[in-house]
Order: C-alpha cells, then structure tokens, then sequence
C-alpha cells in the first residue's frame, strides 16, 4: 500500500476522533470534562485533520 494513502487514512481516522471528542464535548456527554469553548479546538483539529486525510486519500494514484 502506497505510504501517503496510509497517511491518508491515518490522518482521517484521527480526524473522525477529534469531531467526535469536540462534538461530545460540547454537549457534555462521555465523561469529557471540557467547557463549551474548549470543546472546539479538539473539534476544529479534527476537521483539519479529516480534510487533509481524505484530500491525500483522493488526489494519491493508485499503480499497479
């Protein structure tokens, strides 16, 4: 498997955790002791972090 596909997905999995943490965080689900400003820096991380990953994802060609 091409190394920046990996990256890729690794980068978007991390990104899915980050708004996942940001989002429960904001309402004060799951344990996640954070306010409702400081909730947003995990979320907004993770949104950068997902549209970097599936932009490498996408623009990666595949060879054979």
């Amino acid at each position: 498997m091409n190394q920046k596909r990996t990256f890729g997905t690794i980068l978007t999995i991390l990104g899915i955790i980050g708004i996942i943490m940001g989002a429960m965080g904001f309402l004060g689900v799951g344990g996640l002791h954070l306010g409702k400003m400081n909730s947003v820096v995990p979320f907004i991380v993770g949104l950068i972090f997902f549209f970097a990953g599936i932009n490498l994802v996408k623009t990666t060609s595949d060879r054979a």
